[in-house]
C-alpha cells in the first residue's frame, strides 16, 4: 500500500523491438494484450500498437529531436504518478528500453521514489533492423565488433566524437538517429582516414512492411537518402558487413 493508502503500482518498461510484431517477446506480447493502461513512444510501430487492447488507457509520450510531446521529467513524473495511483503501467517503447531508449533513466526515478518495476528487455533496432537488411553486425573477417552510436546530441550540438577511433575498418558502426546528421558524420569518419568506398546503408522503419534499404559508400550515401527523400526512423549502419546485403537480403526478397 501506498501512504495515501491506495494499492501500490507497478511499471513495466517493455521493449517493443524494432517494429515486427512477431519479433516481441513472450513477456512483452502478454502484458500489451492485458494492459490497462500504456505509456508508449513514438516508434511504436502501428502493428504493435493494435495489440493493445480497445479499453486500455493509452498515453502518447513520444519525443523526437526539437519536438518533444512530452520531456523526460515529465514522462518520469507521469510514470510516478500513475503507479501511485495503484495502476500497472506497460511503458512502452521501440527496441531495447537500455538500448537508447531511456529506460534506464526511468528505472533511477522510480527505484528513487520506492515504485516497483520490470524491465523487459526487446530486440534493439540495432540487431532487428539490421538483420531485416540482410546485414550481419559482425562476420568473420569483415567485422570484429560494434559500436552503437546516438546520430544526434541531448543539446542539438554538432557530435563530438573521437573520429579518430570511429574510422575502423575492422568494427562495424550502428547510427541511431543519424539521417539528419549524416553529411556531417560522412564527412568526419572520411577525414579521420576511413575510405570513401567503405559500404555503408540506411534502413527506414526497419522490419515492418514499410522497410527501405538504401546501400551505398559512406562517400555516396548522404547523396542517395537525400534523393531517396528517406525519413526517421532511419538507421544507418557503416562497415564492410554492408557488402553482404545483396546476398543476405531474405526480407527483401521476400516481399
Amino acid at each position: 500500500m501506498t501512504e495515501t493508502g491506495m494499492p501500490a503500482g507497478k511499471v513495466f518498461l517493455v521493449g517493443a523491438g524494432p517494429g515486427d510484431p512477431d519479433l516481441l517477446t513472450v513477456k512483452a506480447l502478454r502484458l500489451i494484450q492485458s494492459a490497462k493502461t500504456v505509456v508508449f513512444d513514438r516508434l511504436v510501430s502501428p502493428e504493435i500498437m493494435a495489440l493493445i487492447p480497445e479499453q486500455a488507457e493509452c498515453i502518447y509520450a513520444g519525443k523526437q529531436m526539437s519536438n518533444h510531446h512530452l520531456v523526460q521529467d515529465e514522462i518520469n513524473a507521469l510514470l510516478v504518478s500513475l503507479a501511485g495511483e495503484g495502476r500497472e503501467v506497460v511503458r512502452l517503447k521501440g527496441g531495447d528500453p537500455f538500448v537508447f531508449g531511456r529506460g534506464s533513466e526511468e528505472a533511477e526515478v522510480l527505484a528513487r521514489e520506492g515504485i516497483a518495476f520490470e524491465v523487459v528487455p526487446g530486440i534493439s533496432s540495432a540487431s532487428g533492423c539490421a538483420t531485416y537488411a540482410g546485414i550481419p553486425l559482425t562476420h568473420r573477417g569483415l567485422a570484429q565488433g560494434v559500436r552503437l552510436l546516438p546520430g544526434h546530441t541531448k543539446d542539438g550540438k554538432p557530435l563530438d566524437y573521437d573520429w579518430a577511433k570511429l574510422a575502423d575498418p575492422d568494427c562495424t558502426l550502428v547510427i541511431y538517429m543519424g539521417l539528419n546528421s549524416l553529411d556531417h558524420i560522412a564527412d568526419e569518419l572520411m577525414s579521420a582516414g576511413l575510405a570513401s568506398d567503405m559500404p555503408a546503408a540506411a534502413i527506414e522503419n526497419g522490419t515492418t512492411p514499410r522497410q527501405r534499404t538504401i546501400v551505398g559508400t559512406i562517400g555516396s550515401l548522404p547523396r542517395l537518402t537525400l534523393e531517396a527523400k528517406m525519413k526517421a526512423p532511419t538507421l544507418i549502419v557503416i562497415g564492410r558487413v554492408v557488402g553482404l546485403a545483396g546476398q543476405l537480403d531474405w526480407f527483401g526478397a521476400r516481399q
